[in-house]
């Protein structure tokens, strides 16, 4: 799923009804399955984003709070280890 399209209220409204389709229709592709593997991979991911947004798109500082940024999170938090 692409985050890059995230920039208000509506459009993370819609990515997040996307992410829950994608848990029920492939959730077994998901490395965070229950709920509290999900909010531990969120704590993590928030707490290292900048270096992945520092690498990837060095514009953003995740400690401006942001629509796209909450999407990367929660994005990040379905796969991260």
């Amino acid at each position: 799923m692409d985050t890059s399209t995230i920039h208000d209220r509506e459009s993370f409204i819609h990515f997040v009804q996307e992410l829950r389709n994608n848990f029920l229709q492939d959730g077994e592709q998901w490395e965070n399955k229950t709920l509290d593997q999900f909010l531990e991979a969120l704590a993590a991911y928030a707490e290292d984003i900048q270096g992945y947004y520092d690498n990837m798109t060095p514009s953003v500082n995740a400690d401006i709070p942001g629509w796209k940024v909450f999407a990367d999170m929660l994005m990040g938090a379905s796969m991260y280890e």
